[in-house]
């Protein structure tokens, strides 16, 4: 199934080379060498970069689906371009097919030293696999859960919610110090509390599952660099009463979390 996917994309980019790293129900990732239209771009990483597809989904109406894989190249586009605009870290949108659901961008990240991208996914399981337990809790860790805190926090204070924050969704640059968002999918505009809230139960439920024995430290980080963002004087005008709202309403994401749980 893989193979076809991966010819069907080839038909859009001929003689580009690809090499898929990963495979979701909503589009492929492909990593490839090759910029659409320069040989010197001025970006970070110019010598990787990142192409995102959206299949033909086959159990819908051809006509239907066009208009949906369109829809939704063209929103995640104007999400990344906005990210962009607020300097919220993030990959740059190099070039866009949109009837073809193709999003040709920056490559951001690098391999960790196990030759796994750096997501914090990632970066913390490494940490954990070395055997020392000082090394998981330092302060180099609190800095980038910190960090982290405050990406989400300024993403939220803009009013736009991410949809799909796990730790496999944040990328860890410049030495794996400091974070930045991708995957952008499910993205959405939203000023509500709610919303904002489901995307930190998410990212809480995705480090709890992921590094259990830690969670609730890197969780505790995540939510004082989250609330520090909300007290800065840059968000001095509603920065407080946005802050309670959001953990007011996450208080009530988890209770009905725990529920589910217990059915």
């Amino acid at each position: 199934m893989t193979d076809h996917l991966v010819a069907t994309v080839q038909k859009h980019v001929p003689n580009i080379p690809l090499k898929i790293i990963s495979q979701g129900a909503e589009a492929l990732v492909f990593e490839t060498t090759i910029h659409p239209y320069s040989t010197t771009p001025s970006l970070h990483n110019n010598k990787q970069f990142i192409i995102k597809f959206r299949p033909p989904k086959p159990y819908r109406h051809p006509k239907i689906d066009a208009s949906i894989t369109k829809s939704r190249t063209i929103g995640e586009v104007k999400f990344i371009y906005k990210l962009e605009k607020l300097g919220i870290a993030a990959p740059s949108v190099i070039s866009a097919d949109f009837p073809n659901g193709i999003i040709w961008m920056e490559h951001l990240g690098s391999s960790l030293p196990d030759g796994n991208i750096s997501s914090l996914k990632n970066w913390l399981w490494y940490l954990e696999k070395q055997g020392d337990v000082t090394k998981c809790v330092d302060e180099r860790v609190k800095s980038v859960c910190n960090l982290v805190g405050e990406l989400i926090g300024r993403l939220h204070l803009n009013d736009m919610v991410h949809g799909d924050l796990t730790s496999s969704n944040i990328l860890l640059t410049d030495d794996y110090k400091v974070p930045a968002l991708i995957d952008f999918g499910l993205s959405s505009f939203s000023n509500l509390p709610e919303d904002k809230a489901v995307d930190l139960y998410v990212l809480e439920r995705a480090i709890l599952s992921t590094h259990s024995v830690f969670a609730d430290t890197y969780n505790a980080w995540l939510l004082e660099g989250y609330e520090t963002i909300h007290h800065s004087v840059e968000f001095k005008k509603d920065g407080k009463v946005k802050y309670k709202d959001t953990i007011r309403r996450l208080e009530d994401v988890r209770l009905r979390g725990r529920k589910r749980s217990l059915i």
